[in-house]
């Protein structure tokens, strides 16, 4: 899949642009396959990797803080399996807010997710994650969870160190609620 940038925040947009094209400058091509992402698309990410006493015991905390609406981005994508992805819960990544997007290395006409494999003596994603720091953005290769093919507007590391979790349950269900 590949991500639509113009689906970003403005600000982030034009920044991403620069990003890639200062990578590209030093020979890395990144490719951008997601960027804004749907609430249950992220509860698919938080899900697969967690228990069903996990999955209720959030599901339950939720529903107890007035945000049904992210509950139900959790539930309603039923069981699923699948190596850890994510920390973050709908609503709260910056994915979901237009602020986030994640590329995959371009080396040879393939996919290349190594954050190990360099070639001339580089990394795409060290290279991606350098040129994102210079220019104001939080690279997720910086870390504790590491995560390469990362990058982001913001520092904070999610939603819910800047609104409350109704005003992201709201907001969540304004931009992808079903009708």
């Amino acid at each position: 899949m590949a991500a639509d940038l113009n689906l970003l925040v403005p600000e982030f947009r034009d920044k991403v642009l620069e990003l890639l094209d200062k990578c590209l400058e030093r020979g890395i091509e990144m490719r951008p396959n997601e960027g804004i992402r749907d609430p249950f698309k992220q509860g698919i990410y938080w899900r697969q990797s967690r228990t069903k006493e996990q999955v209720y015991k959030e599901i339950n905390r939720l529903k107890d803080q007035g945000a049904d609406f992210l509950a139900y981005c959790i539930e309603s994508v039923g069981p699923r399996s699948g190596r850890h992805v994510t920390n973050t819960i709908p609503g709260v990544s910056w994915h979901q807010w237009g602020e986030a997007l994640d590329c995959f290395w371009v080396l040879d006409g393939k996919a290349e997710w190594s954050l190990k494999k360099t070639v001339g003596g580089l990394n795409g994603y060290m290279v991606y994650a350098s040129e994102a720091k210079k220019l104001g953005l939080d690279a997720g290769l910086y870390w504790t969870f590491v995560d390469g093919p990362h990058v982001q507007l913001r520092s904070v590391s999610n939603a819910s160190h800047v609104y409350s979790i109704q005003r992201i349950n709201n907001e969540m269900q304004i931009r992808f609620g079903e009708s």
